[in-house]
């Protein structure tokens, strides 16, 4: 993993996240979005092959379904944790449809969420 991305258009959200990857003992750049059309244009500038994007699925400018389809549209295929409020099981039954979503995480992110999302991604 080169890098962690944070697109939630909650800021506290990523703040959160960001610290709890810190306590965890995350070393590598990461970088927060609260407009997902920004992150979009910024990953698929850089398209680091190795990142993995924490991505809200409701947010104001561009949903999160949007956000993937729009990876997609350009070939790019990082591994996603979806960390969202949804409960649906429909929502989680189109997250698997993606094969580059490795999990989907309902919030709040907790300690032991992240020390289990590391286990997978940190190596």
């Amino acid at each position: 993993m080169n890098s962690v991305i944070l697109v939630d258009d909650q800021p506290i959200t990523n703040f959160i996240t960001r610290k709890l990857l810190q306590v965890e003992g995350i070393n590598i750049p990461i970088s927060d979005f609260t407009n997902p059309v920004l992150a979009l244009e910024q990953i698929l500038k850089q398209k680091e092959q190795n990142d993995v994007i924490f991505l809200d699925l409701n947010m104001p400018e561009m949903s999160g379904w949007d956000f993937l389809d729009k990876l997609v549209e350009n070939n790019y295929t990082p591994k996603i944790v979806i960390l969202t409020s949804s409960t649906s099981n429909l929502d989680k039954e189109k997250a698997s449809e993606y094969d580059f979503v490795t999990d989907y995480i309902i919030k709040p992110l907790s300690q032991n969420k992240i020390s289990e999302l590391c286990s997978k991604h940190c190596k």
